[in-house]
């Protein structure tokens, strides 16, 4: 059988992790390129040969979104895979009116075939749209759990910017760890409220690895917390899934992929910003909820911002 020339359309996360876990060793398909959007610099690099394993010595190469219609023709490509998150639906229809009118078939990987198992208690938190207050709900949840005597460790959603091979794997349990690893602004942000409560995070590349050390970490691991990132579902399979909606942005909740999967996996739905939201606002997002996913447990919630120091 003749394998199947594949391009990842991604954004440098969800892109790598859907080819490690369905098609790094996969035989049956040949991906060819990844496709980059919202990650400044990341096209004109490759996915390198040290993570792409044995089929792809050469690495991959990532080009621009953009070049989408003339790779499709130039490498012979029969699909192309849609990998990245927090776009709305008509976006995504977009480049799927673009992948078939250059001829090529157009498809999303669901979660059994991109999940990673784990050997401990999952619970993952997840949002339906980026800023829905996904950071401080987890870290609420890390501290309740470590109030009841629980070994608990964060890994984090992927935000690799710089080396992909020295990023394969990242442990942080000092803020000297967030040097070592020459973390970005952004990883600063996510990383740190989780160091300086003594809290172990993982972070990097490869999942299935970053798993695996997590669950046999020195400090010891009763408890895995997924802190998801934008509206991505999980890498890792839940035993509890928390989706957070936002009120602010009522109707997100139905428009925007992947969040309603997000959505529609959650056990227990968070509406957040309630203090601030508009009532109708409020109402229809909760409609929407039931409408979409009537059996989980609703609980709302409180975001309001504090200053530490008024002065």
């Amino acid at each position: 059988m003749l394998k199947r020339n594949v391009i990842i359309i991604g954004a440098a996360g969800r892109d790598f992790h859907n080819f490690n876990t369905y098609f790094r060793d996969n035989e049956l398909y040949n991906v060819v390129a990844f496709t980059a959007a919202q990650i400044p610099d990341i096209d004109g690099r490759k996915y390198p040969a040290g993570l792409a394993g044995k089929l792809y010595p050469e690495g991959i190469p990532i080009y621009a979104e953009s070049d989408l219609p003339r790779l499709i023709t130039e490498l012979k490509v029969d699909e192309c895979v849609f990998s990245y998150s927090d776009v709305t639906y008509q976006k995504v229809m977009e480049l799927s009116a673009i992948v078939n009118a250059a001829g090529a078939n157009f498809s999303l990987l669901g979660w059994k075939e991109t999940m990673v198992k784990s050997t401990k208690p999952v619970i993952a938190v997840g949002a339906v749209r980026t800023g829905g207050g996904k950071s401080e709900a987890s870290r609420r949840i890390v501290d309740e759990l470590k109030k009841r005597g629980l070994k608990v460790i964060a890994i984090r959603h992927p935000m690799p910017y710089g080396n992909l091979v020295k990023q394969a794997v990242q442990r942080f349990e000092t803020i000297d760890d967030l040097s070592k690893h020459e973390c970005t602004i952004e990883e600063m942000e996510e990383y740190e409220p989780h160091v300086v409560r003594d809290t172990i995070i993982y972070s990097g590349i490869d999942y299935e690895a970053i798993l695996r050390q997590a669950e046999s970490d020195p400090r010891g691991c009763d408890v895995i917390l997924w802190d998801g990132g934008n509206n991505d579902f999980p890498f890792i399979k839940p035993d509890l899934m928390i989706t957070l909606v936002d009120p602010q942005r009522a109707g997100h909740e139905q428009r925007y992929y992947p969040g309603e999967i997000t959505l529609r996996l959650a056990d227990v739905v968070i509406v957040n910003k309630i203090e601030s939201a508009d009532l109708d606002d409020l109402f229809e997002v909760r409609k929407n909820v039931a409408r979409i996913n009537p059996n989980a447990v609703i609980i709302d919630a409180c975001s309001p911002t504090i200053v530490q120091d008024p002065a």
